[in-house]
């Protein structure tokens, strides 16, 4: 069944990766436009809270307070007594792992959606399997738990695309904090880490290229990441010849999506900034390496993937197994600019800056 009543209560266990938790809007915005008056609670790390409250499909964040990879079973447990009395009546679980189906069986929601995952039978009641005459999107396996199990994919076309709203105050805020001054210049937003491992990076001297070619032109270039990629960008603005602002580390998530709504142009690797740019409509180029473009690409029309397919690629590796990274060092600068180029000429759609609800 998927039949969804007016005033159903909906608690989705949200992915624990950033571009999973983007491209999880595209559920929360079906599941909205079946049953505009239902309400989708999220259950997810409280580091999404600066997603979460840029999707209006959401109604609020349950914050989920377990280590990564740690079972915590008595966290689990307390938590699905707890949210009994919300009285949710359906839970659908992105995540495919044993422990992410606990909660919403211990806080006893009557019907419970997911794939088979890490041997679930009982903890989901309404199994779903993966086609095997199919290879779907990521996007499309998570919007097809709203709908029947014997449904087929739906296709990337009916797809709603992630949309995060932003807000001018917020941006304004964040500038401040960053003592960056209001940009009066086009902005061309670097994103050259990723979390999973160096095989998704594209090389830094390419990436310091790019920026000086646009730099030469007027352009400013900000370089944005976690902490985790502050020694790659500083490797960057190393090699830069123009004066690059690193940011890497220096900002939240939040304030990370605030500074990227005012790019003229985003370049990144497949990483979780990457579906935050797609999200926020930015012009954007995906470099992909080690993974696939035709699993987890950026969902809006205003992007450009570029990638070489090699017979060794997507090899899904962290690092090269064959010592040579060529899916990445034999994509050139000019390949990627040339991609850049098409965009860039094209009109350039202004972020939605209504404000966020309190």
């Amino acid at each position: 069944m998927s039949t969804l009543a007016p005033g159903d209560r909906i608690l989705v266990v949200a992915p624990s990766w950033v571009g999973d938790m983007v491209m999880a809007q595209s559920l929360f915005k079906t599941l909205k436009q079946r049953s505009p008056q239902a309400a989708i609670d999220v259950l997810a790390p409280s580091w999404t809270a600066p997603l979460v409250e840029r999707m209006p499909e959401i109604n609020a964040l349950v914050e989920a307070p377990f280590k990564h990879g740690r079972a915590d079973l008595r966290k689990r447990l307390q938590l699905g007594r707890r949210l009994r009395g919300a009285a949710y009546q359906w839970a659908i679980l992105l995540p495919n792992s044993w422990k992410s189906a606990l909660v919403p069986f211990w806080a006893r929601i009557p019907r419970r959606t997911g794939y088979v995952g890490e041997q679930r039978w009982g903890l989901v009641n309404d199994i779903r399997r993966l086609k095997r005459d199919s290879s779907p999107l990521t996007v499309q396996r998570f919007v097809a738990l709203a709908g029947y199990a014997d449904q087929p994919y739906p296709s990337r076309a009916s797809l709603p695309v992630p949309e995060l709203r932003v807000d001018r105050g917020r941006i304004g805020t964040t500038l401040t904090a960053m003592q960056l001054p209001a940009p009066e210049r086009p902005v061309l937003v670097l994103c050259p880490g990723a979390e999973f491992g160096p095989a998704k990076r594209w090389p830094e001297e390419y990436y310091a290229r790019v920026a000086d070619q646009y730099s030469s032109r007027g352009w400013e270039v900000w370089l944005l990441g976690s902490q985790h990629d502050a020694q790659v960008t500083a490797q960057i603005t190393a090699l830069c010849a123009a004066k690059c602002i690193n940011l890497a580390g220096r900002t939240s998530l939040a304030q990370a999506i605030d500074l990227m709504s005012l790019a003229s142009l985003v370049i990144s690797n497949d990483s979780g900034l990457m579906h935050v740019a797609a999200a926020l409509g930015r012009p954007l180029v995906a470099v992909f390496g080690s993974s696939d473009p035709s699993v987890t690409p950026p969902l809006t029309p205003n992007s450009a993937v570029v990638t070489l397919n090699l017979n060794c690629s997507p090899c899904f590796k962290r690092r090269c197994p064959l010592g040579h990274l060529k899916c990445l060092r034999d994509l050139t600068p000019a390949r990627v600019s040339t991609a850049a180029e098409r965009l860039i000429t094209d009109a350039i759609p202004a972020p939605d800056t209504r404000p966020l609800d309190p």
